[in-house]
């Protein structure tokens, strides 16, 4: 399972370079732009140039609008800035043919540039609550799209967390089914420690963090501490390791 996490600036990224060890991906994004918000092209050029250069840098591109050409051209301009993992909010989509309308326009305006690039198609645990398409329509949205992976967040930020929008059994089948199209499964969402021993058992390959490493728990106010970087990663592969033996990790 690979860890992902987001600072949302470029001396946030500088402590991320620090607990490099730890971590397997930087992710650039802009909070208070929404749960997927777009930062700036130089912020992302920034953050790939501060961060180790074998450590891949993710970008999301926005809580999209239905509007292929227009998110086509933001997820064209975050690969061009240094971006291997390009995420893609399908916030504004209310059906699976839409969303594979907007995943296959970034796919090929991403690939065309950068072929190894990743694109990840990113629905809402909570897509009941802003009106998007239903979360465990992403794996297939992905599939038929050409993408790389399927993920799943939260749409707002209000203290609920992914299992309390999809438990872990439905959670479970979005991994299955994103692993039967051939692609990786992504899960993010006000993830704590407390989670890791059902996300290592579902077989998730890429967990989203940013509270669970900020101090005091705070996406918003906290900073992201290398210290707590590398406290996540540890109980990260504990539960890898007793999965590997059989033996249930105590949270």
């Amino acid at each position: 399972m690979l860890l992902l996490v987001s600072p949302d600036s470029v001396e946030e990224a500088l402590d991320c370079a620090k607990a490099a060890d730890h971590l397997d991906i930087v992710d650039v994004k802009k909070p208070d732009e929404g749960s997927l918000g777009a930062n700036f092209p130089w912020v992302i050029r920034e953050i790939r140039d501060a961060v180790p250069a074998d450590k891949p840098v993710s970008a999301t591109v926005g809580d999209v609008p239905y509007k292929p050409g227009t998110v086509a051209q933001a997820a064209l301009g975050a690969v061009v800035s240094g971006a291997t993992y390009i995420k893609v909010g399908l916030y504004g989509c209310t059906t699976p043919e839409q969303g594979v309308d907007v995943m296959r326009a970034v796919v090929r305006a991403v690939k065309d540039h950068r072929p190894d690039a990743l694109v990840v198609a990113s629905g809402y645990a909570d897509a009941h609550r802003v009106g998007c398409v239903n979360p465990l329509a992403l794996p297939d949205i992905a599939a038929r799209s050409g993408a790389d992976a399927a993920m799943l967040d939260t749409a707002v930020k209000d203290g609920t967390r992914l299992f309390d929008h999809v438990p872990p059994d439905a959670c479970a089948e979005f991994v299955r089914r994103a692993h039967v199209s051939g692609l990786l499964a992504a899960l993010a969402g006000s993830l704590a420690h407390a989670d890791l021993g059902a996300l290592t058992r579902m077989g998730t390959d890429i967990v989203g963090v940013r509270g669970a490493v900020c101090e005091g728990g705070d996406r918003n106010a906290g900073r992201i501490r290398p210290q707590l970087v590398a406290a996540f990663r540890a109980e990260m592969d504990r539960q890898a390791r007793e999965h590997a033996v059989g033996v249930p990790a105590a949270n």
